[in-house]
């Protein structure tokens, strides 16, 4: 009889413990879920910012490429290869 009596206690501590874990589960789940929206907000504002960094970028070229041209192609290209 005392393999049924240390099998109960044993059964016991495991429904203690999921017990313990069925309640503490929608809390940590709220809790992920909070962090996974603060984390979107960032991303988001990081994505705009890089969007801004990008279209101040394409301005600045095509400002160095008006007054390249505008200078008659004065300065070479740093694509070419030396001819050296």
């Amino acid at each position: 009889m005392e393999i049924v009596g240390g099998f109960m206690v044993m059964m016991s501590i495991l429904g203690f413990f999921l017990a313990v874990v069925w309640l503490v589960m929608p809390f940590v789940v709220f809790a992920v879920k909070g962090k996974q929206d603060r984390t979107l907000d960032v991303l988001e504002t990081i994505e705009k910012r890089l969007g801004d960094i990008e279209a101040a970028l394409k301005s600045l070229q095509a400002a160095e490429e008006r007054r390249g041209s505008a200078a008659g192609n004065g300065r070479r290209d740093s694509s070419e290869p030396d001819e050296n």
